[in-house]
């Protein structure tokens, strides 16, 4: 299957203080379109400057990642948000909705930047699947944990996009809530071919991926696929 992400010599450094400070450095690997990945590793080893450069949302110092056969390093920051917003979701730890919108309005966002037309059936459709269908006009201070980071996944699936990166998703989450989030984004996924990728501390989570990168000191140290997914 053809790699919907590639990455070829990545770094990141910053420059502060009078000194350079590496956070990653001569990353390569790619991703199969449809394949699961969790990206691993101790605080501060890279995983999320890592996830942040696949997905486009900041400039790699060295090296080129390549996101559905696009190269990002090419693009300027306008042109990078707008790949954003036709090829990739995301789902983050503190789930970044919107204050001063309803549930139903933050899933329709992404679709509203698209200025698609018709969007509220198929927003509608994913706060049902993630178990909302009752509370699309609630705002997110009326929400729990967990109501809110199933917004926030029903808002990563409306644009049907071809990979999600998805940073800590149950790192705000108690452990009962957890297992739903994780089972929710296993089964949305599965059900649209997205390609998921991962960042967590989680080795339990890790190990329903299919392929494990492990990260330290800001190298790959460990590239494996995944035989008890």
């Amino acid at each position: 299957m053809a790699a919907i992400l590639n990455i070829q010599n990545l770094g990141k450094t910053y420059q502060g203080a009078g000194r350079t400070l590496t956070v990653l450095e001569n990353i390569s690997f790619s991703v199969e379109a449809g394949s699961t990945m969790a990206i691993v590793g101790p605080s501060g080893s890279g995983k999320t400057t890592l996830l942040g450069l696949a997905a486009g949302l900041d400039r790699s110092s060295t090296g080129t990642v390549e996101l559905n056969n696009i190269k990002l390093d090419q693009l300027n920051e306008d042109q990078r948000a707008n790949i954003r917003n036709q090829h990739v979701g995301f789902i983050f730890q503190n789930f970044q909705l919107l204050p001063t919108l309803t549930a139903l309005e933050n899933v329709m966002v992404p679709l509203e930047l698209r200025r698609e037309k018709n969007i509220k059936k198929r927003a509608v459709d994913l706060l049902h699947k993630v178990g909302l269908a009752e509370r699309g006009h609630h705002y997110p201070s009326q929400l729990s944990g967990g109501e809110q980071q199933r917004v926030s996944m029903a808002r990563a699936f409306i644009n049907q996009p071809q990979i999600l990166f998805t940073d800590e998703p149950t790192g705000n989450l108690d452990a009962e809530t957890s297992r739903g989030i994780i089972e929710l984004i296993f089964n949305l996924n599965k059900e649209a071919g997205t390609t998921l990728i991962m960042v967590t501390h989680d080795v339990d989570l890790a190990n329903k991926t299919g392929r494990i990168i492990k990260l330290k000191g800001g190298k790959i140290v460990s590239d494996e696929l995944n035989r008890e997914s």
